[in-house]
């Protein structure tokens, strides 16, 4: 696979074409392809309405969309690359194309091996036939004859696990249903390539695991896959290479943890921008300090005040989302009216469900403060965010030696929102950093159940 750094990002790009065409080993190849869709908007409903606007010379209003912009990139056969981006940015239309469904604009595509598409849930079913009758007919256009069909239909029943249901007429079918046909069916026609576009996220658990499991198999048999799902733990676990599509564009290509990284970083930031609008927006200000109007979430004396709380990133910057497992420093500055002595201040973390997590301060860690005067800061700091992805809310606090009188309690005032995304778990509130280990006793089987020599 060919790269090239971009010099926004500083990780591989598959924006650069191609220009020695595809390898030998080469499974599928984009080559600086464009597809572009023409939208019009106030067609002519009859032959009448089209004739009378022909002799008043009005045009159709046209409208051409861009889903794919000259994205380049090649895939190895046996690889699997999983695409990544917002809505509306190319992704499924990148999977049609490989499926043939649609051609492109410009450009070339090279696809190497028959294609099994996965793409939308019910694509190719015949709602007025059975799930067995659909079977035959996803069989009959990969160009399988009934016979062939036959041997495969025991597999694709028991692992969709729809039993008599496959009786049934897939228009009575549940999306989960629809998925688990459409699955079972897809990874039983002997395709080199296997294209999925996110209905993984469809069904019960129990059911997503084992299609996991499937394709895991399938990879290490040297099927290549292509998936598209919004779940970046799917793109990590499935594939070996990401592309990271933005606006019909490819922002980024390469191997899946620095892309998807790449992106959620991105995802992070827009939504660090919206919830910044959405204050501005809604007219949100900062209280003026000597503003001590009734406040139901804040009381104390504010002989010292707390005038804001900053949570501060691994790059030392300001972020309203915050990833489990970087470091993370809590900076509440305040401002102190006259001379206070023995302060002690501390913060408090509460899920939003009013759960209480935890409530740290200096004074039980050790940090002696003897007075403070006029402005300043106190940092909390730790090494590795804990908190697994939800909403939470902050506390902070000024208290005196004692931590019996509020100099100033803002309760519950500042939101804390932590994403995943460098962790490999996803149940949970807290991550705990840890290794499993597994060690196989032999001995302890009873002599009956060893498996022999030989």
């Amino acid at each position: 696979m060919r790269s090239r750094q971009p010099p926004d990002t500083g990780i591989p790009s598959a924006s650069q074409p191609s220009h020695r065409g595809p390898t030998l080993s080469t499974a599928i190849a984009f080559e600086n392809v464009s597809k572009r869709f023409v939208l019009e908007r106030d067609r002519p409903r009859s032959f009448k309405e089209a004739f009378v606007g022909t002799l008043r010379r009005e045009r159709q209003a046209q409208e051409t969309l861009t889903a794919l912009d000259g994205v380049s990139f090649e895939l190895e056969q046996g690889g699997s690359l999983g695409f990544v981006g917002p809505n509306g940015t190319g992704k499924s239309t990148s999977l049609k194309l490989i499926a043939r469904i649609l051609e492109p604009t410009s450009g070339r595509i090279v696809v190497d091996g028959g294609v099994a598409a996965l793409l939308e849930l019910g694509a190719g079913f015949h709602p007025d036939l059975t799930g067995r009758e659909n079977v035959f007919l996803n069989g009959s256009m990969m160009g399988f004859g009934r016979r062939e069909m036959e041997r495969r239909l025991a597999r694709i029943v028991d692992f969709s696990e729809l039993g008599r249901f496959v009786e049934m007429p897939v228009k009575h079918y549940s999306s989960g249903m629809y998925m688990r046909l459409g699955f079972a069916t897809a990874i039983h026609l002997d395709a080199e390539i296997l294209l999925i576009d996110e209905v993984l996220a469809v069904g019960d658990q129990a059911f997503q695991h084992k299609c996991r499991d499937r394709i895991a198999a399938l990879r290490r048999s040297g099927i290549s896959i292509v998936l598209v799902s919004h779940d970046n733990a799917a793109i990590r676990e499935l594939c070996d290479r990401a592309l990271w599509l933005e606006a019909g564009q490819a922002r980024a290509f390469g191997a899946t943890e620095t892309v998807v990284e790449a992106y959620y970083a991105s995802m992070v930031a827009r939504e660090e921008a919206r919830l910044a609008a959405d204050r501005r927006a809604a007219g949100e200000a900062e209280a003026e300090p000597n503003d001590v109007e009734p406040e139901p979430d804040r009381w104390g004396s504010r002989e010292v005040e707390i005038t804001g709380i900053e949570l501060l990133g691994p790059d030392g910057q300001p972020h309203e989302i915050l990833l489990t497992g970087q470091a993370l420093t809590l900076r509440l500055h305040y401002l102190a009216h006259q001379r206070v002595e023995d302060p002690v201040f501390g913060i408090a973390i509460h899920r939003d469900d009013g759960l209480h997590i935890n409530g740290p301060n200096t004074r039980d860690a050790g940090l002696a403060i003897d007075a403070v005067t006029g402005r300043g800061f106190v940092d909390w700091q730790i090494d590795q965010l804990a908190l697994m992805s939800g909403r939470y809310e902050l506390s902070a606090a000024i208290y005196d030696a004692a931590a019996v009188h509020a100099y100033d309690h803002h309760h519950r005032r500042y939101p804390l929102r932590v994403r995943a995304s460098q962790v490999g778990e996803q149940y949970g509130l807290v991550h705990m950093p840890a290794r499993w280990r597994h060690q196989p006793l032999a001995e302890a089987l009873p002599a009956a159940d060893r498996p022999e020599d030989g």
